[in-house]
């Protein structure tokens, strides 16, 4: 039984006198880890369950036992090849014995002119990165456990033809490999040799690397779909030199598929300033009250269909200046400026500009409203708008937070902050001040 077998699941049935081999203590084994499996993965989903963080490396580490970075096995057995191949992504992690040498490393270290100065001959690679311990689950439903941590080279685990670039993504994956290798009591006429066997089974990980953007998942759910991409990728790493260890701003770790049956769409961007004051005349800027180009801009992390975006998902609300009965609130009109009727099915952003000439004065609050519940991504759920702290970062500025309060990162730790908790659906709400200075 496998996770695209058509054939009913078989269990072992128990009677007195039966006459056992291995092949049946196999299949009884088979039949137990493929039931795991598939509630695991048709149940709860795959992703990345905790931990698995990737941090630059400022020393010469390397991997530790039971992680295999570049692919070397421990004494006693390498992982098979088949179980580090996949039909939909190559495969980067090079085996240490099949590796080839870096350029200069057979040199002496004494000083060479180069471009009229002196450096050394053989220069260090320092790309390395640390994957923390942790726990994910791959799209076939294996448990992939990294104890310890593992540090990689970046450079030796790339494809030799793939090593022109500065930019490279992270994964692991589930390996076994046979261990203990033990010679059988009494030689099996039908056995292929009498030679030792290995006698168990080790469940390992593999580490990925790939210059090559790799394919993003878009089923719906994974439930019943089959799966198709067995590495679970942890980071991109930007702007590398080689020769120095990455920056740790550098590293981004939001291409990671949290744990589940689906990955909710959510709010990655706006283009104003949650909590903050600004001028009239910087408000109606902003709001594109006489400039057609203008208007409040929201970015989702995937598509979202694009009718869904109806007159009363967005909301303008203005509550003018004083308290008590001297207060009053007034809606402001507003149009979908983007995107347009030709844009397509699907659209990864709106902006949304004022059409009502009324103006604004000191001490107003704007609020903004945005309704996700009726904001239906490319698998017909609902946008995650929740706007957890008001610290949906700035457009063109993923760095900066827009919550004056601070920049700290989500409690899942990686970071930038979006908009939702996994529930999906709820209410995006937004303000800011009016105050002429």
């Amino acid at each position: 039984m496998t996770a695209e077998s058509d054939e009913p699941p078989r269990r072992l049935r128990y009677f007195h006198g039966q006459m056992l081999a291995a092949r049946d203590f196999q299949r009884e084994q088979n039949y137990h880890r493929e039931k795991a499996k598939l509630r695991m993965r048709r149940v709860l989903g795959y992703g990345v369950v905790c931990g698995l963080f990737v941090e630059p490396v400022p020393g010469d580490d390397d991997c530790g036992p039971g992680g295999d970075a570049s692919g070397a096995a421990p004494p006693g057995g390498a992982a098979p090849a088949d179980a580090a191949h996949d039909e939909s992504v190559r495969d980067t992690s090079v085996p240490a014995e099949q590796a080839e040498p870096e350029p200069g490393d057979a040199a002496p270290p004494d000083a060479v002119a180069e471009g009229g100065g002196t450096e050394p001959r053989h220069r260090p690679r320092r790309a390395k990165v640390r994957v923390t311990p942790g726990l994910a689950v791959d799209c076939d439903g294996n448990e992939v456990l990294v104890r310890g941590g593992c540090v990689v080279d970046l450079w030796k685990a790339l494809r030799p033809d793939e090593r022109d670039t500065d930019t490279v993504w992270v994964g692991i994956r589930y390996a076994e490999r046979p261990v203990e290798p033990t010679r059988a009591v009494y030689n099996d006429a039908c056995a292929d040799t009498s030679d030792c066997a290995y006698g168990w089974t080790e469940e390992c990980y593999r580490v990925c690397v790939t210059a090559c953007e790799p394919p993003a998942d878009e089923r719906c759910d994974t439930c019943c779909a089959p799966c198709a991409h067995k590495v679970l990728w942890l980071a991109r790493v930007d702007d590398l030199d080689w020769h120095r260890p990455p920056r740790r701003d550098r590293v981004h770790m939001n291409v990671r598929r949290p744990f589940g049956r689906h990955v909710p769409t959510v709010i990655t961007g706006v283009n104003w300033i949650h909590g903050h004051t600004y001028t009239v005349d910087e408000a109606r800027a902003l709001l594109g009250t006489q400039d057609q180009d203008a208007g409040l801009v929201v970015r989702f992390s995937d598509d979202v269909r694009t009718d869904s975006l109806r007159p009363g998902v967005v909301e303008l609300q203005v509550i003018e200046g004083g308290s008590g009965r001297n207060a009053s609130t007034w809606y402001m009109g507003g149009t979908f400026a983007e995107p347009g009727p030709d844009s397509g099915e699907f659209t990864r952003g709106f902006r949304y500009r004022q059409t009502t000439r009324e103006t604004l004065q000191d001490g107003d609050r704007v609020m903004i409203t945005v309704r996700a519940a009726f904001l239906l991504d490319r698998c017909r759920r609902p946008v995650d708008g929740t706007h957890v702290g008001g610290r949906v970062p700035l457009i063109d500025a993923p760095g900066t937070s827009v919550a004056p309060d601070g920049h700290d990162l989500p409690p899942s730790g990686i970071g930038p902050w979006t908009s939702g908790t996994g529930a999906g659906g709820d209410v995006f709400e937004s303000w800011f001040f009016i105050k002429e200075r």
